[in-house]
């Protein structure tokens, strides 16, 4: 079997879609296919909002309880110290 004139092949390069059949863009949220202000802003407020949160239920848990009692005491600590180096600095 020949490719024939006939042949519902074409002949040059083939044409696909930009986006994927299943990644088609709302209509109400895109204007000539560029998404629109309003979108854009509560995508980023949605990430945000998720980070907070994430950011939240870490400093929750018992890990992040500790890796914060850890950071207050070397706080604690190094302000101590430094104390202690101003006094002898001054001669105390």
């Amino acid at each position: 079997m020949g490719s024939s004139p006939q042949s519902p092949e074409p002949d040059g390069p083939e044409v696909h879609d930009a986006e994927p059949a299943g990644a088609a863009a709302p209509a109400g949220d895109y204007v000539d296919g560029v998404p629109t202000f309003d979108f854009v802003r509560d995508r980023i407020e949605g990430r945000y909002a998720t980070a907070l949160g994430t950011t939240e239920l870490a400093e929750e848990s018992a890990t992040g309880r500790s890796a914060a009692q850890q950071e207050e005491d070397h706080d604690t600590a190094a302000r101590e110290r430094l104390e202690r180096i101003r006094k002898s600095v001054r001669g105390e």
